[in-house]
């Protein structure tokens, strides 16, 4: 099998979204929406996809480059809401306010411009899967969560200084000197309690962003998770409708 370069699916050009709605005052408090050709036309409900964009918490990262992942599951008839939020040093815990508020808007939100979803399931890529698994032990009312080559465990990721330092930047300090921070953000302990909803983590064995073996670890400290790793994927592979694992991405959304 064989990757699109990577810088092709983050530059890659996209249509815009069919609706922007606003969930909180600030300027990052908007969620992208995107819909099937066939939703446009009034017919049936569809299943929502509400997707996390990542880029290591970091400001200069929106969800623009998210939109041909969004377009890909549109095309597997999804709704797909593409969220924005506040990040960048110190983000934390505005990152999480804004995620929650987001979930809760939602639903009357899609009402408002006559958009009826059926099944609600999370998807995020990088810093958004350790977003996403977070919200797993969030009170949203949400089906499926789906972390995609994600950064799942915080304090590994700052042993092994994965995107430059991010998540210590992103938290404000480092594990020992913010425990309790660390233990309130971190999926890999806050999942010792098992979500309601099903969690999928998909990673590719060549990621060289986000390392395999943090996904791996997840997967040997929770038997209960569903771990798919893909053989010779990569980091942006994952989120790329036209790499050769898409099938499998799809798989693991559709459940």
């Amino acid at each position: 099998m064989a990757s699109v370069p990577p810088d092709d699916v983050m530059t890659r050009t996209s249509d815009a979204p069919d609706a922007v709605l606003r969930y909180a005052a600030h300027d990052d408090g908007l969620v992208d929406v995107h819909l099937p050709a066939e939703r446009l036309r009034g017919r049936r409900p569809r299943p929502l996809v509400v997707n996390v964009h990542g880029g290591f918490w970091r400001q200069e990262y929106d969800r623009v480059p998210a939109r041909p992942f969004a377009h890909g599951l549109v095309a597997a008839g999804f709704v797909v809401a593409n969220l924005e939020y506040r990040r960048g040093p110190g983000g934390w815990p505005a990152t999480a306010e804004d995620l929650d508020s987001a979930l809760a808007a939602l639903p009357g939100l899609l009402a408002g411009i006559g958009v009826e979803t059926t099944s609600v399931t999370l998807t995020g890529h990088s810093a958004g899967g350790h977003l996403v698994l977070w919200l797993a032990n969030q009170p949203h009312a949400v089906d499926r969560v789906v972390a995609l080559a994600p950064v799942g465990n915080l304090r590994a990721a700052v042993a092994h200084e994965m995107g430059a330092g991010a998540a210590a930047s992103f938290l404000g300090g480092t594990p020992d000197e913010l425990p309790e921070v660390y233990d309130a953000a971190d999926p890999a302990t806050r999942m010792r309690t098992r979500p309601d909803a099903a969690v999928v983590v998909v990673h590719g064995d060549r990621d060289d962003d986000v390392p395999v073996e943090s996904s791996r670890g997840l997967a040997a400290r929770f038997d209960w998770l569903d771990y798919r790793e893909l053989p010779g994927a990569d980091h942006f592979d994952v989120i790329d409708p036209r790499s050769s694992w898409w099938t499998s991405v799809l798989d693991a959304v559709r459940g």
